[in-house]
């Protein structure tokens, strides 16, 4: 890894946000899921959760930039996605006009994050409104009374990423130890990364000089005479 390259992953990682995502329930337009991962890239979202999509198709589905920095998690239920981000203390978002709803500027995103995105043309289920803690809306004062769910998802994240900035979550990093490995290797050396995957070998450890250091049976393994910088 060359030391432009780690010093650009070490600013990445310091820049991530551990406690800030989307869910995607169903969102079915490849072109919409592609331009809301590339936006979650951009204000330093780390992973990403889906429901209703399997792991094959996401592939197809997302840019292949920030698909290979934005961590996919498959979920078979809005309920079950649901308790999983709150087991995480994460305050759940729906993007859906009620009587309720808020606009989407009022909310503290500096507390942990979900933000639910519902289908193109039914928007989120009846069962992820209730069981989120708020639902909020984009004001508008046009004909139209919605917006594309990327351009909506672009104005969310950036409100989180701006109220963030200002609390100066950017500068502190706040993945743990196995991710930012995880990250390192994975961003750091794509051609082991891939072998690692397809031997079902352990990842090694990548020291600050950006460097791996493993015994020499795991280079063995992978059957190379010397080490890749």
């Amino acid at each position: 890894m060359t030391p432009e390259r780690l010093a650009r992953i070490n600013t990445l990682l310091t820049k991530r946000q551990a406690n800030l995502t989307v869910m995607f329930e169903e969102v079915q337009n490849p072109f919409n899921v592609s331009a809301i991962v590339r936006t979650a890239d951009s204000v330093g979202i780390n992973k990403v959760h889906f429901v209703g999509h399997e792991k094959a198709d996401l592939r197809k589905r997302t840019s292949m930039g920030s698909h290979a920095w934005v961590k996919s998690e498959c979920h078979d239920s809005s309920e079950q996605a649901i308790a999983s981000l709150k087991e995480q203390n994460m305050q759940v978002l729906v993007t859906h006009l009620d009587s309720s709803a808020v606009d989407f500027r009022e909310i503290d995103y500096t507390l942990p994050t979900a933000i639910i995105l519902g289908q193109e043309k039914y928007g989120v289920t009846d069962e992820a409104i209730a069981l989120a803690d708020h639902s909020i809306v984009i004001p508008m004062v046009g004909m139209v009374q919605s917006l594309n769910v990327s351009v909506a998802a672009a104005l969310v994240l950036y409100e989180a990423q701006r109220q963030r900035q200002n609390a100066g979550m950017y500068n502190t990093r706040s993945l743990s130890d196995a991710e930012c490995q995880r990250i390192l290797f994975e961003g750091g050396f794509p051609v082991l990364h891939k072998e690692c995957v397809r031997r079902n070998l352990p990842y090694p450890y990548i020291n600050e000089n950006g460097t791996i250091e493993a015994q020499d049976a795991w280079w063995e393994a992978l059957q190379f005479s010397a080490p890749v910088k």
